[in-house]
């Protein structure tokens, strides 16, 4: 009994020491900006793997990343960004009623012998959780992982403002194979700064954010131009920070 509580102590004791280690990197990047994330250290060994390494990436300021890309990125990804304290609660019951009903079909599919298709998975996740993903933690898709997110959401949004969240996410997040950040997207797409965006190229932009890899191989894409023209309709409502 006696081993079994030791070694419970210092399962806790390591858990806390994480949190900590997190909490510490977080309240850092209120004045560093991050060189680097996880995800994309584990991207730059995939592409490793492959013998294509490519890495386009350059910070640019808050202020020089064209407001109509921070508006069709909120529009596309978090309408309500500006307003939540980190989680929208209400989004991932939501994604998981929808996760519940397409694997109900899948099943059934199954049983009658019909061609199996794949089952996509949809997270409900707001722009800090998708920041808090990519930052710290690996990509698994497991109970125990989407906890740590939820517990690092909740520390990005006491920690750092609001434009800081968006500013660290729109320099890192994926823009296709070896692309990260608004700055390499625009100049990787359209042969432009972020600065010079116009609102149809930046609606463009946020729409591919979900499948990045997939669209920047089918940029002709119907539904891309369609849903673009969507989130064109809906940036004038998007909040700033």
């Amino acid at each position: 009994m006696r081993i079994f509580v030791r070694w419970l102590v210092l399962v806790v004791l390591a858990l806390v020491a994480l949190q900590l280690f997190f909490i510490g990197r977080i309240a850092l990047m209120a004045v560093v900006d991050p060189q680097s994330t996880t995800f994309q250290r584990s991207e730059a060994w995939r592409l490793a793997s492959t013998g294509t390494l490519r890495w386009r990436q350059q910070w640019l300021p808050y202020d020089q990343i064209s407001g109509n890309l921070k508006r069709a990125v909120i529009a596309s990804e978090d309408d309500d960004f500006i307003n939540h304290d980190g989680v929208e609660w209400e989004a991932i019951e939501q994604a998981w009623e929808r996760n519940a009903k397409a694997e109900e079909t899948a099943a059934k599919r199954a049983e009658k012998n019909l061609p199996a298709r794949p089952v996509k998975i949809r997270g409900g996740s707001t722009i800090t959780q998708q920041l808090a993903k990519n930052l710290l933690l690996s990509g698994e898709r497991t109970l125990l992982r989407k906890g740590q997110e939820l517990v690092l959401a909740y520390a990005l949004e006491r920690l750092l403002s609001k434009q800081r969240i968006l500013e660290i996410y729109l320099n890192n997040v994926e823009w296709g194979a070896g692309v990260f950040g608004a700055e390499a997207a625009a100049r990787h797409y359209f042969k432009k700064s972020a600065a010079q965006l116009s609102p149809y190229e930046a609606a463009r932009l946020a729409v591919m954010l979900p499948r990045p890899r997939y669209f920047e191989k089918v940029p002709r894409s119907s539904y891309l131009n369609h849903r673009a023209n969507v989130i064109v309709g809906r940036m004038r409502s998007a909040e700033l920070p």
